[in-house]
């Protein structure tokens, strides 16, 4: 059994207010050669949303539903806005805690979903005295609380649906596309982001019942048009869906990002609108019971082993990517 003395909640953080859009933007970005143009067609999407994304808020959400489950305090930590990471651990070190355990918002295996914040996470500790061991918790792209969750929401959305339309209609199962190269390198043998989104999508399948015919596509790529990243994209993807109608289940995020509120929302709603495709848009897990209830299973868990070597390896040169992805 693990045994932590607090939670830590790692996330990727967000703009709250119009003024803080462009600041973290460019902090995402730093070092990656993004033209100015992208971060402005970016800096546009968030602003339709008065400014602010909603991933900051759903972190809080979370915690507040976690933290009455649990017996220890629960931290929150960001790689790109407010909080930072470094800033949390330093205030858990003045704290006493000693060792804890992080829940990552990003279920699957990648440079950018896994990698990237063990680094983060190692960054942070090197430059706060005292800082606390943390252990990251292991994926969960197929834990039973994960399923259950997006399996709920995705009823929940068929029912949304015209009642002579909901057994016809076809899942289709979203998440960010990375780099090709990206890809071929999650997890320690390759190509694990995409077999655990695979591995997701049929379980919510089969939580629901019945032979839904069902498809993976992409969302959000940010890259180089050069760059292969995973395709196809949803909205092409919906352009030549054979179906009478269509439900959008976001599983490769656990709250809802502004991939999903403009990507899936705006971009994807329209598209389905101009071709005259009944479109719902599943729920993301948030703050779903058995969601918030695996947390506390994770930690119960025995400690994950450490990955190993060349496990999801940084890329050569980081994707251009201005958005929430991880």
């Amino acid at each position: 059994m693990g045994t932590y003395d607090a939670l830590l909640v790692v996330s990727f953080g967000g703009p709250e207010k119009p003024d803080d859009v462009m600041p973290f933007l460019e902090n995402v970005v730093r070092g990656r050669g993004i033209p100015r143009e992208r971060l402005l067609e970016v800096e546009a999407h968030y602003q339709r949303f008065g400014g602010a994304s909603p991933i900051n808020q759903q972190c809080r959400d979370l915690i507040a539903a976690v933290e009455p489950t649990l017996d220890v305090p629960v931290y929150w930590g960001n790689r790109n806005w407010h909080p930072y990471l470094e800033d949390t651990l330093r205030r858990m070190a003045a704290d006493g805690v000693r060792k804890a355990a992080a829940f990552v918002t990003a279920a699957y295996s990648s440079y950018s979903a896994c990698r990237q914040y063990l680094d983060d996470i190692a960054l942070a500790r090197a430059a706060v005295e005292g800082a606390p061991e943390v252990i990251k918790l292991r994926h969960y792209f197929d834990h039973p609380g994960f399923v259950a969750a997006m399996a709920d929401h995705t009823r929940q959305a068929l029912e949304r649906l015209p009642a002579d339309l909901r057994d016809s209609a076809r899942l289709v199962f979203t998440a960010h596309s990375i780099p090709l190269s990206m890809a071929r390198t999650a997890g320690p043998n390759g190509g694990a982001y995409e077999a655990q989104l695979r591995r997701t999508a049929a379980l919510v399948t089969a939580e629901l019942g019945g032979d839904r015919p069902w498809d993976l596509v992409w969302q959000s790529r940010s890259g180089a048009p050069h760059i292969p990243w995973l395709e196809p994209d949803v909205c092409d993807h919906l352009r030549v869906l054979d179906a009478p109608a269509a439900v959008l289940v976001p599983i490769g995020f656990v709250s809802d990002h502004m991939e999903v509120v403009y990507d899936l929302d705006v971009e994807a709603a329209e598209t389905a609108k101009e071709i005259g495709l009944p479109l719902v848009r599943a729920a993301t897990a948030g703050t779903h019971p058995r969601f918030v209830s695996m947390v506390g299973e994770l930690m119960a868990e025995p400690e994950p082993a450490h990955c190993p070597p060349g496990c999801c390896p940084a890329p050569l040169r980081r994707p251009a990517a201005a958005g929430e992805a991880r």
